[in-house]
C-alpha cells in the first residue's frame, strides 16, 4: 500500500522515458516502468575511445536481434565513420528507450522518425537488407580488432 502511494505521488516527477509495451489491448496494470537515464553526448571523447565505446554498446543491447545486427554493422562501419557520423550513430543507438524501435526502423518495418533519419540510419537500413546473403547468426568474434588495418 505504501509503495503504491509513493508511486502515485512520485510518478508525475519522474521523466516519462522508459519502456512500455504498446499492445492496444494491454491494460498496463502489470507493466513495470523502468526509467532510463537521459542520453548524453560525449563531445570531448577521443575518437578511439568513442569507437571502442560504440563497439561495446553495439554488442551489449539486451535483445539478440540488435546485438547481432548492430555488432556486425559496427564491425563493418565504425572504423571508417567520420566524427559526425559516430555522433549520429551514438545518438541512434542510445537515445531511443526501446531497442525494438531501432530494429523496426533498420528493417523498415516502421518509419524512422525525422530526428533519427540520417545518413547513418540509411547505412544501417542498407546493411540490414543483407544483399550479399551473409549468414548472420551471431556476433563477430573480436579478433578482427587485433588485425592490421586493410
Amino acid at each position: 500500500m505504501l509503495c503504491s502511494l509513493r508511486r502515485q505521488l512520485l510518478w508525475p516527477l519522474i521523466p516519462q522515458r522508459g519502456y512500455r509495451g504498446d499492445s492496444p489491448t494491454d491494460s498496463g496494470k502489470d507493466v513495470l516502468e523502468i526509467p532510463l537515464p537521459p542520453w548524453q553526448e560525449h563531445p570531448d571523447e577521443p575518437l578511439d575511445t568513442k569507437r571502442a565505446r560504440l563497439l561495446y554498446e553495439s554488442r551489449k543491447r539486451g535483445m539478440l536481434e540488435n546485438c547481432i545486427l548492430l555488432s556486425l554493422f559496427a564491425k563493418e562501419n565504425l572504423a571508417r565513420m567520420s566524427e559526425e557520423q559516430l555522433n549520429r550513430y551514438d545518438r541512434l543507438i542510445n537515445e531511443p528507450s526501446n531497442d525494438w524501435d531501432i530494429y523496426y526502423w533498420a528493417t523498415e518495418a516502421k518509419p524512422t522518425p525525422a530526428e533519427f533519419d540520417t545518413d547513418v540510419m540509411a547505412m544501417l537500413r542498407e546493411f540490414a537488407k543483407n544483399r550479399n546473403r551473409e549468414q548472420r547468426l551471431r556476433q563477430p568474434d573480436l579478433e578482427y580488432l587485433f588485425e592490421a588495418p586493410r
